[in-house]
């Protein structure tokens, strides 16, 4: 119990004693070296009850703390704010008592499972990865800090479509490259043949929709669309250039019912757009000039708006390609079209043999995803994290089945005509969810119910925590609710710790388009400015080379982590990593600068923890004693909310309270011994508490900077 603590149950007492008033409690502030007095009482809330001014109310109730407890040295009205003064002594001994006590940990008898990174096996892990992990991970050092025992799990996506993606991407254009051979990191090979699967997914699906449209307008002519000569036995090519302008001054005229004064003026433009501007095929099926076949047959003048042209405004030629990239859009999203596309229909087949057993599949999937898993080793590593258990999902895929069956047993579920199953949401305010398709294969919820089953049967588990991102919010919002319907109630204890999605200044990722901002990369950016500012700065000059290494990774990683995880979990952050990298602050390097500063100063003391005679302590030294005692009080508020911001901001408020202190108290050069070993002990409490505070957020201290 810190001061603060005591203070609220003491006011309760004298509160009861004097106003006969039960469960009341009046807010009390810490209150900063400039105002008088350690805590400010605020007296408000009583003044409607006891219908007296709040000053009058102050004053009773600092008479009452001071004559009824040993509490007080002193007392102030303020505009009806009671300030205190507590005794000296009462501050000495919360420096012992939270001495004493600080490694200790009353065990909660309790096991939650934090799960988070759970990756999949086509791509490397990038920004958004280095968030979710930071995040799982600190929040599972806090549960353990707070006296819970703590599972720290994941479940990797190493099956379905997208890791076939890769796989045959590297079977057609590999050429029996390894990550070896090519000197490149596991996960970062594999993702390359993913986006490469993309860029010739692309490049197919094009010539599809070509075909496709050049399909459209070769039987828009050949139906004689403008009633043109009699062309059934002429090339496309030739009507085109012999009919062009005829064609083009009637639809001008009678389509559009345009005047003529319209005509000779944008004929040209018209005609020089649709034969010349995207001569990329050949000219019988030239798919952009489908697009004058298509505003033909929508026969909707608004389209070029024509008759709003003037000189200096947009040319008919740019208002063509706009509306053929709405056609080509249209068609990229038509699933008819896609599943023309031979390199997809590769790779759907790849998975069918895979669910199938087929060997040579299965062979090349267990080699890759062994490339896949070296690569996220070491980044896991490099990123200080680590798992307890970890769940793949070709082994988990199949989960959940008997669940379904459970639940229509149960009528909880509900059958149609086709055999899907779907639980009917609607009374909880959500809707009907798919839980098994009509050909009896499971979806991605039918796989997380059986999980989840299973986790709890196996760990004896009476906590589960989801780390996952905001965009999920809605699938595990249904998934509690199933697992609620089919009788678990255990399904109370779930919870999705959603986060926002962090990007940097330059803008979101593209996994597809290879766009991402790679977490390997990253980390490499934050030790180079890490380095740089540590040169410019001088401040390790008479570092060997691996001091300073170990310094950059402390400083940058140190950076990413503590940036990162200062920002409420809920809310969508932007990373700067130059802004992250600042000796002042609240930042990372501030934090670590100001732990060496006390390791520094206790080498040069020759520090050796002793037993000292009370002192009368500065408002500093209180301030300082304060914040040391609501470390544990802070541990548990973010065990409960499952918030590191809560201990990122406090280790700030810290530090801040250790500067003050080390600049107003003098230590080294102090004559009286007593003093100067009480403040020394004073600080490597605080060293101490830095130290284990930044470890719940999994990051690095150093003893020089």
């Amino acid at each position: 119990m810190n001061i603060k603590d005591i203070i609220e149950q003491k006011l309760a007492e004298v509160i009861l004693n004097v106003y006969q008033l039960k469960d009341i409690q009046l807010e009390i502030q810490e209150n900063k070296t400039e105002f008088e007095g350690d805590f400010t009482i605020v007296t408000f809330p009583l003044v409607k009850q006891l219908k007296k001014n709040p000053e009058s109310i102050g004053v009773e109730l600092g008479q009452a703390l001071t004559e009824q407890t040993e509490l007080l040295e002193s007392f102030k009205v303020i505009k009806g704010f009671l300030n205190v003064k507590v005794k000296n002594q009462f501050f000495v001994d919360q420096f012992r008592t939270v001495s004493e006590q600080f490694s200790n940990i009353e065990k909660k008898n309790e096991t939650v499972m934090v799960e988070y990174s759970s990756p999949n096996t086509n791509k490397p892990l990038h920004l958004g990865h280095v968030r979710n992990n930071l995040l799982g991970f600190s929040v599972a050092q806090i549960l353990k800090e707070a006296g819970y025992d703590v599972i720290k799990s994941q479940i990797i996506n190493d099956r379905g479509i997208h890791i076939c993606k890769s796989m045959l991407a590297w079977e057609k254009f590999g050429k029996g490259e390894t990550p070896e051979t090519e000197n490149i990191k596991g996960d970062k090979f594999v993702g390359n043949y993913y986006v490469k699967f993309d860029q010739e997914l692309k490049k197919q699906l094009k010539t599809q929709v070509n075909i496709e449209l050049g399909d459209f307008f070769t039987k828009a002519f050949e139906n004689n669309t403008l009633g043109l000569l009699n062309i059934e036995n002429e090339p496309i090519s030739k009507i085109i250039h012999d009919a062009q302008e005829k064609a083009l001054r009637i639809w001008i005229k009678e389509t559009l019912n345009l005047d003529p004064k319209y005509i000779n003026s944008k004929v040209f433009l018209l005609s020089n757009f649709i034969l010349n501007e995207y001569d990329e095929i050949d000219s019988q099926i030239i798919a952009k000039k489908e697009i004058f076949g298509k505003v033909l047959e929508k026969n909707n003048k608004n389209i070029l708006n024509i008759d709003n042209y003037n000189d200096g405004e947009e040319s008919i030629a740019n208002i063509l390609n706009k509306e053929y990239d709405n056609a080509r859009k249209e068609l990229e999203n038509d699933k008819n079209i896609i599943s023309k596309v031979s390199i997809l229909k590769e790779a759907q087949q790849m998975l069918l043999d895979w669910e199938n057993g087929d060997e040579k599949v299965r062979n090349l999937w267990n080699e890759m995803n062994s490339w896949v898993y070296k690569g996220f080793g070491e980044t896991y590593k490099r990123l200080g994290v680590n798992f307890d258990q970890v769940q793949y999902e070709s082994n988990t895929y199949i989960l959940g089945k008997d669940l379904i069956q459970e639940g229509l047993d149960k009528g909880v579920l509900y059958q149609k005509e086709d055999g899907s199953v779907w639980c009917d949401l609607t009374d909880e305010g959500l809707d009907q969810k798919l839980l098994l398709r009509s050909d009896g294969t499971s979806v991605y919820m039918t796989q997380d119910l059986g999980t989840a089953v299973q986790r709890f049967k196996e760990n004896n588990l009476q906590k589960l925590i989801y780390t996952v991102g905001n965009e999920q919010d809605y699938h595990f919002q249904v998934l509690f609710k199933v697992l609620k319907k089919l009788g678990y109630e255990w399904a109370d204890q779930l919870f999705h710790l959603s986060y926002g999605m962090v990007e940097l200044p330059n803008g979101k990722m593209k996994s597809r388009e290879g766009t991402v901002v790679d977490a390997d990369e990253l980390m490499q950016d934050m030790f180079d400015i890490a380095k740089s500012k540590s040169e410019e700065l001088g401040k390790l000059e008479n570092f060997t080379e691996e001091e300073k290494n170990i310094n950059y990774e402390s400083i940058g990683i140190g950076a990413l982590k503590y940036f990162m995880l200062k920002v409420d979990p809920k809310k969508k952050m932007l990373f700067n990593p130059e802004e992250s990298i600042d000796f002042n602050g609240n930042t990372g390097p501030f934090i670590q600068y100001t732990y060496a500063r006390i390791q520094s100063l206790l080498a040069k003391a020759n520090f050796v923890a002793k037993e000292t005679e009370a002192i009368e302590l500065s408002q500093s030294e209180k301030e300082l004693i304060m914040q040391l005692s609501n470390y544990k009080a802070v541990v548990a508020r973010a065990a409960e909310s499952l918030s590191p911001a809560l201990v990122a901001n406090y280790l700030y408020d810290l530090v801040k309270s250790y500067n003050s202190f080390y600049q107003n108290n003098p230590i080294l050069i102090q004559e009286d011994e007593n003093i100067k070993q009480y403040r020394l002990n004073l600080s490597d409490l605080t060293g101490k508490t830095i130290q284990k505070s930044l470890q719940l957020l999994g990051i690095q201290t150093v003893n020089r900077m």
